[in-house]
This record gives C-alpha cells, structure tokens and sequence, in this order.
C-alpha cells in the first residue's frame, strides 16, 4: 500500500471540516476524491501532503508514518502535488519555472554555486536535460519560451504539473488539475496525466469534472461533510443511492 490514512481528521474550531477518514491508495492507481462543493476534499490533500496538521489519525506513506513531517520532507520522500492556484514565477519563461522546480525541491551547494565545481556542473546538466524531459513529457515544448504570465489558464495549470515532477513523485496529488480550462485544454491535460501515469506514477486527483474522474480513474472515493460515503469502482459509485443522494437530494435518490 503506497498510502493510507487512518482516522484522519481535521477541526478547525467547531468545524469537522475532515472527520475519520480512511483511504487505502495502492501502488499504480489513478484514484478520484470527489464530491460535492465545500466536502473536505482540498483539505484531505492538505492533510496529506503536510500543508496541514491533522487534528488526529495518521498518515503512512511508503510504509513510513508521515503524519508530523513537513510538506518538503514528505516531498523529497517521492510525494508530489499540485494548487488549485497556480505557484508559478510569472517573469520565468516556461521552461526556467520547470528548471527553477528542481532548484525548489533539491539539496544545492553555495559553494559548488560560487565556485561552478564540477559537481555543480553535472548537477547542472542533470537538471537541464531532466526539465527538458518534464516539457516534453506534459506537451508544452510549443511554449517552452512564453513567459508564464502570458499562458493561458490551462497552460499554467499543466506547468504546475510539469514542476511537481521535479521531485520524481511516486505519489502525485493532483488538485483540481481540469478546473477552468477550455476543451483543447483539458485534452492537453489528461494527455499529461495519462503520460505520467504510464511511467509509473500513482495518482490522487481531486476534481469536479466527475464524467472525467468515471473516465480516467481506478477507483473513485466520495466525501461529503468530511466523511467517506462511498468507495469503489467508478460504475459502482455511479449507482450508488448515498452519492446520488449527496450530490442531487434525497427525493433524487429515492
């Protein structure tokens, strides 16, 4: 099991914004959290890439209790995320945002800096030609020298994509990875993920666009109200009375 999270809960004040919630994510999958607007979805992966502090419960990733490690630890441990808004350097063409990842998420020398050694330099080789493989990977070798200000929205949203591969994430949290992009975009993004799923890469996405999530995911999780309602596979919660139920009403369901 590459991640499980036991009991995990989140209060903010009175707010059970997350409440006793157990996932199971295994090696390989593309996996879907969803549900309706306000559920606790965003903070379940906050909780799980260590941008929060779980209130109680634990979080074991590849076989490690993570729960109390901070978001570049975990990173650094092969887990890799993306934002709803877009972290990008808007002076940055797109290729330096994808090279500056890498400068993000890795131990440098200053001295090695200073001094351009030569273990400076393969570094710096190594760096250069992994960004060039992360461009390619996700489809914006077009774009490589348009600053990031300047992409559309769906450009910069598979650029934060590019630059969580910076870490070689066995893990990828993926938040609302679709959200606001046009047709044409969110071709260009599923290509991606899809892309970095084959090279091995487990997936848990968080996303509204819910005919996409039944398309491309193994296994679909719901929440509602911070608490799981429902697990399976994409048809099986498709059918399922309790998710009708939270995503359409009662009179809906019945």
């Amino acid at each position: 099991m590459l991640l499980r999270t036991v009991g995990l809960t989140k209060h903010f004040g009175g707010l059970a914004a997350v409440s006793q919630v157990d996932l199971d994510i295994e090696e390989g999958q593309i996996v879907g959290l969803i549900g309706p607007n306000g559920a606790g979805k965003t903070t379940v992966i906050n909780l799980i890439s260590g941008f929060l502090r779980p209130t109680s419960g634990k979080i074991i990733f590849d076989g490690k209790d993570v729960t109390g490690k901070k978001p570049h630890l975990r990173a650094r441990m092969g887990m890799g995320r993306t934002f709803q808004i877009t972290p990008l350097f808007g002076e940055f063409t797109t290729f330096k945002n994808i090279v500056a990842s890498f400068y993000l998420s890795a131990d440098t020398s200053l001295w090695g800096s200073i001094f351009n050694t030569r273990t400076h330099r393969k570094k710096e080789e190594y760096t250069l030609s992994q960004a060039e493989e992360n461009l390619q990977l996700v489809g914006l070798d077009a774009v490589r020298d348009e600053l990031a200000k300047n992409l559309p929205h769906g450009h910069q949203k598979v650029l934060d994509l590019a630059g969580a591969l910076a870490v070689k994430p066995k893990l990828l949290l993926l938040d609302e990875p679709i959200g606001g992009m046009s047709q044409d975009e969110i071709g260009l993004a599923l290509n991606a993920i899809r892309k970095v799923h084959a090279q091995g890469t487990t997936i848990l996405l968080v996303e509204h666009n819910i005919s996409i999530v039944m398309n491309l995911c193994d296994r679909v999780i719901v929440i509602n109200y911070g608490k799981k309602i429902a697990e399976g596979s994409p048809e099986e919660v498709r059918c399922s009375e309790e998710v009708i139920r939270a995503y359409f009403g009662g009179d809906y369901a019945a």
